[in-house]
């Protein structure tokens, strides 16, 4: 079993870590939505000729302000001082944003207005989920977190899948599937922010912006655990990106969906994904509270997102696809169940947790914008999409095999 620290915090309850699973759930399930399925139906719609350039735009755009963000709302909410908490205040202020900004985006038929909207969005999703992930290590015990995590993955990976079917399914066009999600996105979200409570803490010392700035640089050499965890989460979650970027795209000029549906091909994938995650995130989770080892779970997690890929570099067909959708489903669940209860244990200091697993989110920011860049002229080259998912696997495996550096955690 892994030691137990004696500043440990009590055990949470089920109902708690639900309610943050269905919080991390609620944006997870909007930013991919958006992401996937909305903005590049629009971005076809605006501008079909150079698709992929716009649509990168879009989300690179996003991308460097969440980057900016996720640092900025965890330091933030370190040093709030409320009656109410110092992470539920930007819990709630990020769902109500997120709701105003994807409404937004549901009356837009400029480029223009989909970099504005969609910046603001994920600077909204980044506010909420920043601070929610940042009450695990404030209020989860050690011998809970890859539980907590597991749950929390789940809620992550069922999201899109939910968002998928009420977009696609159940509602026709960007408009009303927008506005949707701006509702789930408050039903889903504000309840942990609303009716969770936070334990008394000592106030941080004042936002000092000097010091912030500073605090952005990590020593790898006096934190060599914390670097090596950044870097690995940057090539794994670089091959999710490149993998699920321009997946509406690679449906329809790679495998030859028919056009008119494509956006239910995309939600079949989503859904077999799902699936195909929810049954390892769940096994994985409790084994590395069981036996105290993180550091197998994403290993194998990395390992199995690049056999996903690699089915890609074989073959373009639907049944290629669906394989792949299930495969890296299970290699992700595997990942993100415990790779974040992981990094918990991990962070450089307790006063900072905030701003630190802001830093270490600076990952997935960067993987997000790095993917879309990495991708576009990869698929538009000669090897074209088979090549572009070759790269993602070799990202992938690098990433796994960083994982064994880390010397904090079993």
């Amino acid at each position: 079993m892994s030691d137990v620290r004696i500043d440990d915090p009590p055990r949470v309850s089920f109902g708690w870590m639900a309610l943050l699973a269905l919080a991390q759930m609620g944006v997870i399930m909007a930013a991919t939505v958006g992401g996937q399925i909305l903005l590049p139906s629009q971005v076809a719609a605006i501008d079909p000729v150079t698709k992929e350039a716009s649509l990168a735009v879009v989300l690179a755009v996003a991308a460097v302000c969440t980057a900016v963000a996720n640092p900025l709302f965890g330091a933030m909410s370190d040093r709030t001082s409320s009656r109410f908490g110092r992470r539920r205040p930007w819990i709630v202020g990020g769902a109500l944003l997120s709701a105003g900004a994807l409404a937004f985006l549901a009356f837009q038929d400029t480029i223009a207005g989909l970099v504005a909207g969609w910046a603001v969005a994920q600077l909204a999703f980044t506010a909420a989920l920043a601070t929610a992930i940042a009450t695990v290590p404030d209020q989860v015990p050690i011998l809970q977190r890859g539980t907590a995590s597991a749950l929390a993955g789940v809620g992550q990976l069922s999201g899109p899948l939910l968002g998928g079917v009420v977009a696609t399914v159940l509602l026709t066009g960007s408009r009303p599937a927008f506005l949707a999600m701006a509702v789930l996105v408050l039903v889903l979200i504000l309840p942990f922010g609303l009716f969770t409570r936070e334990p008394d803490t000592e106030p941080c010392p004042p936002f000092s912006l000097r010091d912030f700035a500073r605090g952005f640089w990590v020593s790898p050499r006096r934190h060599p655990d914390f670097a090596w965890a950044w870097l690995s989460r940057l090539m794994i979650t670089l091959t999710l990106a490149m993998g699920i970027g321009y997946l509406q795209y690679f449906l329809r000029d790679a495998v030859h969906y028919p056009t008119e549906s494509v956006e239910q091909g995309v939600v079949v994938l989503v859904a077999v994904f799902t699936l195909g995650s929810v049954a390892p995130t769940l096994l994985a989770g409790w084994l590395s509270d069981r036996t105290g080892r993180r550091r197998p779970a994403v290993f194998l997690g990395g390992l199995t997102m690049a056999a996903s890929a690699l089915v890609l570099t074989a073959a373009t067909t639907w049944g290629a696809a669906i394989a792949a959708a299930a495969l890296l489903g299970a290699g992700y669940g595997m990942f993100a169940a415990v790779d974040q209860a992981m990094v918990t244990q991990l962070l450089p200091a307790d006063a900072d947790r905030g701003k630190d697993l802001g830093i270490v989110s600076l990952s997935n920011s960067a993987s997000n914008t790095l993917g879309p860049v990495i991708a576009a002229p990869l698929v538009t080259s000669a090897g074209g999409y088979p090549l572009m998912y070759g790269v993602a696997a070799a990202f992938a495996v690098t990433g796994a095999c960083l994982v064994w550096r880390i010397r904090g955690v079993r």
